[in-house]
């Protein structure tokens, strides 16, 4: 299984020219999912850190070109990735809007992970899923087709959650205790010194 670096899922997330707020919302996820995963690997539930966290970070790669295209950027990001030899990485990251099998497994799996850690990140700030959600609706619900999809996903997003959370010893409104803010801007300044690097290279 090939998987990118975090420095690597930088660099790419530097050459797809990424809008800064969506290269943030991307970190802000890539940190909830590998808080979850270090904190249910203590209750032994096998999860791999490192697929999770490149899916995390790269799972909007082709959303700022989507602005412009219209694209699906969950089936081209996946599309993307499988071009580059990551195809175990593209399977997450085209789930994470959708999950292909709700709740196959007896225990959250690296899909769901992902999945559950962007359904909690609202723009850069760690929120609650119904804030995330009413988000959600709201902007994409206008029609009626719409906005039953969306409560759908709403309503097994409310379960993924219960999974997720039923062993851990906090409450999911509770994540922002263990987010740093400051750990956040570091990361994003990490980031910026990547693409500094990469543009430095390329002239």
């Amino acid at each position: 299984m090939r998987i990118p670096s975090k420095k690597e899922c930088y660099r790419l997330m530097c050459e797809m020219e990424m809008l800064d707020h969506i290269v943030q919302h991307s970190l802000q996820v890539g940190r909830v999912a590998s808080f979850l995963v270090d904190r249910l690997t203590l209750l032994d539930v096998r999860l791999h850190r490192e697929l999770i966290q490149a899916a995390a970070l790269l799972h909007d790669i082709t959303k700022t070109r989507s602005f412009q295209t219209g694209e699906n950027h969950a089936v081209t990001g996946a599309e993307f990735l499988t071009d580059l030899g990551y195809p175990e990485v593209a399977d997450l990251v085209r789930q994470h809007v959708r999950l292909d099998i709700y709740f196959a497994e007896e225990s959250p799996d690296e899909a769901e992970v992902v999945n559950y850690a962007d359904k909690r990140v609202l723009h850069d700030k760690v929120v609650t899923l119904d804030q995330r959600m009413g988000y959600i609706l709201a902007k994409y619900g206008k029609a009626p087709d719409h906005q039953e999809r969306l409560r759908w996903l709403w309503e097994k997003s409310e379960l993924m959650e219960d999974r997720i959370f039923s062993d851990l010893p906090f409450l999911p409104e509770e994540i922002n205790r263990f987010m740093n803010p400051e750990d956040g801007a570091k990361e994003f300044d990490r980031y910026q010194k990547v693409c500094a690097r990469l543009s430095v290279s390329t002239k």
